[in-house]
């Protein structure tokens, strides 16, 4: 029988309301007690003294680019970087090649994952069949296969009878539609957020309003349907209020939020700086403060990194042509302990909103302590101060608008399955 036994640690489990110094044990890879002062004999310890010790982190949006794009990132580099900085699962979106939009990608993904990766990996399908906006893809069937959600991340459902019908096809196999909220009619050739800066730059800008009408619609259309509804990266004042007035209705709408989105502003572009190029753009002062209240005020439910690794030869190019997107698996972590140092939130709901706000905006099996459940955890050191080196990063792509930040607070064991997939100092 195998033994772990973790001493001594802080344990904060938002999902059980625990927080509290004990020690945790597990046997054959699941949380078999979590007491004070836990004697197992034979069992390998690890001392958590004067550390964090939560639930493994969940970040439900990331693009591991396998298949197909392995050359930027694969399941293997992707989930290598998960563990470095703290998760036990990701959510991987659909815009491979081909698209998950069938049962062949899907099993090849979890096949994957299970010989080869580092973590837990759950597949999300595609809501339409290659991306393409015609035709919806099977979800019931990509459901049994193990995807929880569908989204065309990378783009919008233009179609808005289409995305009603998938969202009643949806609803009663239990599939979160994930909302890519973006009108492209109104972001034009738009490479940035609309605002002073574009202007200074000579860059053509991208409204607040191409967020917040699609933001609009998709709640809208929810409402219509009872579909649970979760809406990736927002990025606007008027987009997290439109969450947080949709709640208030009882729509089933959750959302969540970058570490890059309530971190930066769009004054990050300045030198025409593309890895600070992304989509949904890095907004003003204004939209970023919001994005930081609604993370405070429990509108915006979870922290995901959108993970989005590109070849240098596809960001090391003029702003205009430079593909969107950054790295974020090994940063949100103490990015998101930045915003407890700074009292815009508190550490539980910090790791709330990467553990069980997340799992359970797509109804993931994962991000809680409870006993019996597969020991996924992750122990983090919040004084640990470090450097972020781009080249040093496990990412295959080194893409992150925080080279060369000092950083504070990382993971410094991470274990999945009742097993350690990462030790580092």
């Amino acid at each position: 029988m195998s033994k772990l036994l973790i001493k001594g640690g802080r344990v904060l489990d938002p999902a059980q309301s625990l927080d509290d110094i004990r020690d945790i044990l597990i046997e054959n890879g699941r949380i078999a007690s979590i007491e004070k002062n836990i004697d197992a004999t034979g069992a390998e310890i690890i001392d958590a003294a004067g550390k964090l010790v939560t639930p493994g982190l969940v970040d439900i949006h990331v693009h591991l680019r396998d298949p197909g794009l392995e050359y930027k990132e694969d399941i293997v580099s992707g989930t290598l970087a998960a563990v470095k900085g703290g998760f036990t699962s990701v959510a991987c979106m659909p815009n491979t090649t081909p698209v998950n939009d069938n049962l062949a990608v899907t099993r090849y993904i979890l096949d994957k994952a299970g010989r080869e990766g580092h973590c837990r990996v759950f597949p999300i399908a595609s809501i339409t069949k290659g991306l393409e906006g015609d035709s919806m893809s099977e979800l019931g069937e990509l459901r049994e296969a193990g995807c929880y959600a569908a989204s065309d991340d990378g783009k919008p459902v233009v179609n808005s009878e289409l995305m009603r019908r998938a969202m009643e096809y949806a609803r009663p196999f239990g599939v979160t539609i994930v909302s890519h909220a973006e009108d492209l009619t109104l972001v034009g050739s738009g490479v940035m957020n609309e605002g002073p800066v574009a202007t200074e730059l000579g860059l053509k800008g991208i409204p607040w309003v191409a967020e917040d009408a699609a933001t609009a619609r998709d709640i809208m259309l929810a409402e219509l349907t009872g579909c649970r509804l979760h809406v990736a990266h927002v990025s606007t004042k008027g987009a997290v209020e439109l969450v947080r007035q949709a709640k208030k209705r009882g729509v089933k709408v959750t959302c969540e939020a970058t570490p890059h989105h309530f971190t930066l502003t769009d004054e990050a572009v300045r030198g025409y700086y593309t890895n600070a190029k992304m989509n949904p753009p890095l907004r003003g002062e204004e939209d970023r403060a919001a994005v930081c209240t609604g993370l405070a005020d429990g509108t915006i439910d979870a922290i995901a990194t959108d993970h989005a690794p590109h070849h240098i030869d596809e960001k090391n190019v003029e702003f205009n042509i430079a593909l969107n997107g950054v790295v974020g698996l090994e940063t949100a972590l103490p990015l998101t302990l930045k915003l407890v140092r700074e009292q815009i939130i508190d550490l539980g709901h910090a790791i709330e909103l990467l553990t069980s706000g997340p799992a359970q905006a797509l109804g993931l099996p994962v991000g809680t302590l409870g006993i019996g459940c597969g020991a996924d955890i992750t122990v983090i050191d919040p004084e640990l101060q470090w450097t972020v080196e781009s080249q040093r990063l496990s990412s295959k792509s080194k893409n992150s608008p925080f080279d060369g930040w000092s950083m504070q607070g990382k993971a410094v064991c991470t274990i999945v399955g009742g097993k350690i997939a990462c030790k580092q100092d």
